[in-house]
């Protein structure tokens, strides 16, 4: 065989068993084994996420071993800690054989990563949906009332209502069974959804709002205290995206 179709029927093979029942096994070609060494990696790798996967998803089976007609919900919220722009909540119920192998934390992952994530989400999840809470609340009530109002107003937006709640580190005031889970968007397969969504989708939001204001740059940093941001605050000023309750702003702006 050829080494293009020993790469080819390699690829065929889903297990490590499979491949070391193969006649090329034992070929001693540099470049067969290498190809051998290559895909055992590759299934090496697909076992962890599997595994991963698995684990992660322990909140959820939980759930469902005690109720079979169980909704779970997972929410997270990304934009706590900018300097400007609105908080964004994402509310997730997956879909029933939900298998998004490679979900994780957003944080964890790279934006091409998160983008393919994204895309499987959108288009299979069973529902999902976002809240805002705006620079304007943050400043008036605390960055963390204001991720409570942008959680409850990503469940309120969902068209399904689900029986429980898996949420990351934090605990609403709502009349729904839920769960609060430290580091929940790399425990949870649903947070860690909600994660990605809303990470992706905030994102979005503050490109736009780096079209309209090029100098501050908040296509790169997100709103975070960069050291071109900072610089563009100084010279440019506070804008009305900028949240007026966070140093160094809310000094800079006490003087404007």
């Amino acid at each position: 065989m050829t080494i293009k179709e020993i790469k080819g029927l390699l690829q065929s093979v889903y297990t490590i068993n499979e491949i070391q029942q193969l006649s090329i096994y034992n070929d001693q070609r540099k470049s067969v084994q290498q190809a051998i060494k290559s895909r055992v990696k590759q299934l090496e790798q697909q076992q962890r996420l599997l595994e991963e996967y698995e684990t992660m998803s322990q909140f959820e089976n939980n759930i469902l071993k005690n109720g079979e007609n169980a909704l779970i919900c997972g929410i997270d919220e990304v934009g706590r800690g900018p300097l400007a722009g609105p908080v964004v909540a994402c509310a997730v119920i997956l879909n029933e054989d939900h298998a998004y192998t490679g979900l994780n934390d957003s944080k964890k992952l790279s934006h091409v990563k998160r983008q393919h994530l994204e895309r499987q989400l959108t288009e299979t999840l069973r529902d999902y949906a976002y809240g805002y809470a705006s620079v304007e609340e943050i400043d008036s009530m605390n960055i963390y009332e204001a991720t409570k109002v942008a959680m409850k107003r990503a469940i309120d937006s969902l068209k399904i209502q689900p029986t429980h709640l898996l949420i990351d580190a934090m605990e609403l005031d709502v009349e729904i069974e839920q769960q609060s889970l430290i580091k929940g968007d790399s425990r949870s397969v649903s947070i860690a959804a909600a994660s990605v969504l809303a990470k992706e989708h905030r994102d979005r939001y503050m490109r736009d709002l780096g079209e309209r204001y090029p100098e501050y740059g908040f296509e790169r940093n997100a709103g975070y205290g960069t050291k071109q941001h900072l610089e563009a605050i100084r010279q440019q000023g506070v804008l009305a995206h900028h949240r007026k309750s966070f140093e160094p702003i809310r000094s800079l702006y006490k003087n404007i």
